[in-house]
């Protein structure tokens, strides 16, 4: 570890080895696993990640990537070697307002890109619920969010790409452009590939003017089966939601009591909370014709959140709902994905599996794009009946995700979570594909290095 020391002592950043190496930095926000590294570091500036990265490439030191560290899968949990922390890389280098587009360092933080941006009348759609994830790591993820069902995912929003390839050598993917048909996307593989194929040291992103009015209200039924049928419902009748979500009234009272807040419509099982977004005139008319189109069709209450306290209120313990289940103990998140008219089938399913293998399991998710997030709760289990019976679980839950056409990941990716499952179910043909993608890009299988693993 002294001869690594001294390696990288050289460079300008923050550097710690062996036992200096503080648990925060070798996990995930989970925290289930913790990792191991010989040494950590923060480079200052991107010439100093550049050579941080050849440095590891001449000694065949396995990387493993961090940002802000807000990943649920175990993405930036090292095995061994390196863990190159880009959080320092902070800094929103251009606002290009001719061009709608705005270019950024990776640890550039969402919540401040998107202060920034609307600060110049501009909007940045992507609107994953951790605002304190890094765009790197957003990018890197293909974070998802609420407002996919309008505006679609981070992918749609990346216009080009700076990459640090393994060896050092700075690579450029994309440009100022609105469409690219010149060769190969590249710059899409490495979107999603969660520090696997490179670092990535400079975004530059897709901006749109700022709606007029964004508007949201709560949808209130006697069943979650009731609710999901109205997705549909809303979806066809030309609405053009932002953003429709569903959560139930037992997963609820987890962020209730986490925010010591509450959740309008007390008697109902479980809800919807619609958006719409534009100019004034046309969010209302919307809004009005959801209302009524909702109550027509059996909705018990449709509330219009627009007393300010009532509308943070619900947002507040939407957003924290993850933080609730944190703090309730030991859980693993789930992120599935199935077909919008399997939504409320696979979440039927789920509580039959929570039946089956006597776990608790808790739905709530985007019900506009079929994206279903699951915390499996420990409870009461005893430890050492808890990986065994997580495992058996989780692959009821994946086994069924992919019977109903889904997949199991939307937004948070795979990581160390979700590997052996994404392996029992990938056709050995597309891991070949993905393999050899790998080996072009990192050919000595450097980065987020896993045994026996290297996708």
């Amino acid at each position: 570890m002294e001869d690594l020391a001294a390696l990288f002592g050289s460079l300008q950043g923050e550097l710690r080895v062996g036992q200096k190496i503080e648990p925060k930095f070798l996990t995930d926000f989970v925290g289930s696993r913790v990792g191991q590294a010989e040494i950590y570091f923060r480079p200052m500036d991107e010439e100093n990640l550049r050579e941080a990265m050849k440095l590891a490439y001449a000694a065949k030191l396995p990387v493993t990537i961090r940002g802000a560290g807000t990943n649920l899968v175990g993405s930036t949990v090292p095995e061994r070697g390196l863990v190159l922390d880009v959080s320092a890389l902070n800094q929103i280098l251009e606002f290009d307002e001719d061009n709608l587009c705005v270019t950024v360092q990776p640890g550039v933080i969402l919540k401040d890109l998107i202060s920034f941006v609307e600060g110049k009348g501009y909007f940045y759609p992507p609107d994953p619920a951790e605002k304190n994830a890094s765009i790197g790591g957003n990018v890197a993820t293909n974070a998802g969010g609420m407002r996919a069902v309008k505006y679609g995912v981070t992918r749609d929003y990346v216009l080009a790409l700076e990459l640090i390839k393994t060896d050092g050598s700075r690579l450029q993917l994309g440009a100022k452009t609105r469409k690219d048909t010149t060769g190969l996307n590249l710059k899409n593989v490495l979107i999603g590939s969660e520090g696997t194929l490179g670092v990535i040291s400079k975004i530059t992103l897709k901006l749109l003017p700022k709606p007029e009015s964004s508007q949201s209200a709560v949808i209130a039924y006697n069943s979650l089966g009731e609710g999901i049928a109205h997705v549909n419902l809303i979806l066809g009748a030309a609405l053009e939601p932002t953003a429709i979500e569903f959560v139930e009234r037992r997963c609820l009272a987890l962020g209730e009591k986490y925010l010591n807040r509450k959740f309008p419509c007390p008697a109902a099982d479980s809800f919807l909370i619609v958006t719409f977004d534009g100019g004034k005139e046309q969010v209302q008319e919307r809004l009005e014709r959801c209302r009524q189109l909702v109550l027509e069709q059996g909705a018990m209450e449709f509330v219009p959140l627009s007393d300010p306290k009532v509308a943070e209120n619900v947002w507040s313990i939407r957003s924290a709902l993850a933080q609730a289940v944190k703090a309730s103990g030991v859980w693993e998140p789930v992120d599935t994905v199935v077909p919008l008219d399997k939504i409320a089938l696979f979440v039927q399913s789920c509580r039959e599996i929570a039946a089956r293998f006597k776990v608790r399991i808790v739905p709530f998710g985007h019900a506009g794009d079929g994206n279903v997030h699951l915390c499996i709760l420990k409870d009461d289990i005893e430890m050492e009946r808890w990986p065994v019976l997580l495992d058996h679980t989780l692959e009821a839950l994946y086994e069924q995700a992919y019977a109903l056409g889904g997949l199991i990941s939307a937004e948070h990716g795979i990581g160390k979570a979700k590997r052996k499952y994404l392996l029992r179910h990938l056709d050995p043909q597309v891991r070949e594909l993905m393999l050899g993608v790998k080996q072009v890009f990192d050919p000595l299988n450097l980065l987020n290095q896993h045994d026996g693993y290297t996708l």
